[in-house]
């Protein structure tokens, strides 16, 4: 099935969610079709998002103007417009399976944002990550300054957002916001999908209860609780016996 602005593809149990606006942007249709997307994702185990292009170039702003311009000076209005948003990439965010984003080209603005609510980031080495909303008179509000302090401290993250300047691949890396770069798409993509076979080959309720509880945001002692509560709940002896033979 495609869609205009996201397709969804399956391999065995790793599907793959492109980002496919024809700018490379996100247009309104977008914020639709990636819940009506995530929805099919059947039995899927891993989920890979890529660009088609570049990854995201951001809002397609000519596109989406005329939705938020009627909302300005409205704030309840205004939140109305831009909960379909958040509830796209937080749904992306509570999937209980693992969700790497591969990215090639450019990551910017809402691209920045969708992809700190990924569980994994890998890059080429030509992919370029900005949050330049401050430069557009905007506070970035799709959940990339909740997100990025978590990933690479808050000091980073307050120079990617109020600066807005760019940072490359090799500075992504340092600063953790992604854990491998490769060469160049070809390798990233396969990379990516070797990455999402070997997840989808593990127990599925372990690496979902893993998921939740690093992302659980519960104090120490309580996600210590919630962890051992999980494994109560579905660790088996079968699946611990079978790993074991396979080690």
């Amino acid at each position: 099935m495609s869609d205009a602005s996201v397709r969804l593809s399956h391999s065995g149990e790793v599907a793959t969610l492109t980002l496919a606006h024809p700018k490379g942007a996100f247009g309104p249709a977008t914020w639709r079709e990636l819940p009506q997307a995530l929805a099919r994702l059947g039995e899927a185990r891993t989920l890979i998002v890529r660009g088609e292009r570049h990854f995201s170039v951001g809002l397609d702003v000519a596109a989406t103007a005329p939705i938020i311009g009627p909302a300005l000076g409205d704030p309840a209005k205004f939140r109305a417009v831009v909960d379909e948003m958040h509830a796209a990439i937080e749904g992306l965010a509570a999937l209980p399976i693992p969700v790497i984003a591969a990215i090639d080209g450019w990551c910017i603005g809402a691209g920045l944002e969708l992809a700190s609510a990924c569980d994994l980031r890998m890059c080429s080495a030509g992919a370029r990550f900005s949050l330049p909303e401050v430069k557009l008179g905007i506070t970035a509000d799709l959940g990339g300054l909740q997100r990025l302090p978590h990933l690479i401290g808050r000091g980073r993250a307050a120079h990617l957002a109020l600066t807005g300047d760019p940072i490359d691949a090799a500075v992504a890396e340092r600063w953790g916001l992604v854990t491998e770069v490769h060469p160049d798409a070809a390798a990233l993509y396969a990379r990516a999908e070797a990455l999402a076979a070997q997840l989808a080959g593990l127990p599925p309720k372990a690496v979902e209860g893993t998921k939740r509880t690093l992302g659980d945001g519960l104090p120490h002692a309580q996600s210590l609780a919630a962890a051992v509560d999980w494994n109560a709940r579905h660790m088996t002896a079968q699946a611990m016996l079978s790993a074991l033979k396979k080690a």
